[in-house]
């Protein structure tokens, strides 16, 4: 899937649309340091109060919100195990194409119950799946516009996860307006946290709006912090790989070839013709299309930037050295610091300076009087705590 199918999916969720339906909703009660469902329901999503459906219809934005590869994880599925009989690919599938509810609530929860036999949770856990329906209008321009009649839609079944935490409400004090007193709370049931979902998925992905049933959309808590123990035992996927980590793999594979040290022309280059490609990318007719550095582009990419000694033997024995997969590919997107971070950061013992990447190649690391001084080119005065800072004559000491 790519950010733009992902946005298109996530903006209907929402009350009264014609481009998204939800037949089905199953919730599952899970005790903190338990392995044992505690209680479980399960209905038409139709006949809830339309303030529940707001209330689930938000959490399950949430679930799919965030960057691919830092939030959002498209995981393929790994080949079945002999003898395995609750594996989640298949379980997904017939559920996804059942047309009793009870079939699909029954796997759905063998699915849950992975879940907690695999992870005794510290907090009390909410588990919702939910089924339904996609639909995608052919025609272009039409994603703000509810469907006509007639209209022609690519059709999407689907099934989505949400994981939420519990916590029990704090104490506060209320006025009762009917005693006419001031008096403490006594709320003790437990508050589904529907508004920081801690994981889920959609199943399945969506590739050319057709469905891709051997890979599977994972929902990461926080950015960067993908649960690889959840990836394998629940959903039954292959390993993963973040921005976080591409990014680390790019720099090891470059200091492999040009060395560890590096001039700030030559890496303001890279930064430049990466934020170039991902432009491309953005800017592109083809939805799909990625654009990845592996070992001929990485060579072109250091060659176009001043880099000395390059050639395809040191490339290709750098991603050798670096990563075993001789298919792997770098997503440019991952690598450029803009998709990370906002600055790059420059660290000296002195001050830890942040910089954007634009702004690299007026900075330089030189001798004075046998001593490193990092050296910033600036164009205008500079500024401290509200201060001009005075302009001073370099000299022999």
């Amino acid at each position: 899937m790519n950010k733009k199918d992902i946005a298109e999916i996530r903006k209907q969720f929402k009350v009264d649309t014609d481009l998204l339906m939800i037949t089905d909703i199953y919730n599952v009660y899970v005790r903190q340091e338990s392995d044992e469902i505690y209680h479980e329901e399960s209905q038409a999503f139709g006949l809830m109060e339309r303030e529940q459906q707001e209330l689930f219809l938000a959490n399950f934005k949430k679930v799919l919100g965030g960057k691919l590869a830092m939030k959002l994880f498209e995981v393929r599925f790994a080949e079945v195990k002999e003898g395995q009989t609750d594996n989640t690919q298949q379980l997904l599938y017939a559920g996804l194409h059942t047309k009793e509810a009870d079939d699909w609530k029954e796997n759905m929860q063998l699915i849950a119950q992975k879940m907690v036999k695999d992870t005794q949770y510290e907090k009390d856990l909410v588990i919702t799946f939910i089924r339904g329906k996609y639909y995608k209008p052919t025609k272009k321009n039409l994603e703000e516009l509810e469907m006509a009649e007639g209209d022609e839609a690519y059709t999407t079944p689907f099934i989505l996860c949400s994981m939420n935490h519990t916590e029990l409400p704090k104490s506060s004090l209320v006025f009762d307006f009917v005693g006419r007193e001031f008096k403490s709370s006594e709320m003790t049931d437990p508050v589904v946290k529907l508004a920081s979902p801690v994981g889920g998925f959609l199943f399945p992905c969506f590739t050319d709006n057709a469905a891709d049933v051997n890979h599977i959309l994972y929902a990461a808590g926080k950015a960067n912090k993908p649960d690889y123990r959840f990836i394998e035992n629940v959903l039954d996927g292959e390993e993963i790989m973040t921005a976080e980590d591409d990014k680390a793999v790019f720099e090891e594979i470059v200091k492999h070839v040009v060395g560890d040290e590096v001039n700030t022309k030559m890496l303001s280059n890279v930064y430049d013709e990466l934020n170039r490609m991902t432009t491309v990318e953005d800017e592109g007719e083809d939805e799909d299309y990625v654009p990845t550095l592996d070992t001929k582009e990485l060579e072109r990419v250091l060659k176009l930037s001043g880099a000395e000694d390059v050639d395809t033997e040191k490339v290709q024995q750098a991603f050798q050295s670096v990563v075993d997969d001789e298919s792997y590919e770098l997503k440019a997107s991952h690598v450029v610091p803009s998709y990370t971070s906002k600055s790059i950061k420059i660290s000296t013992k002195v001050a830890n300076i942040s910089i954007s990447p634009q702004d690299l190649k007026y900075v330089k690391q030189v001798n004075y009087n046998g001593k490193r001084c990092l050296l910033i080119e600036v164009e205008e005065d500079t500024m401290i705590e509200g201060f001009t800072l005075m302009e001073e004559e370099l000299f022999e000491s």
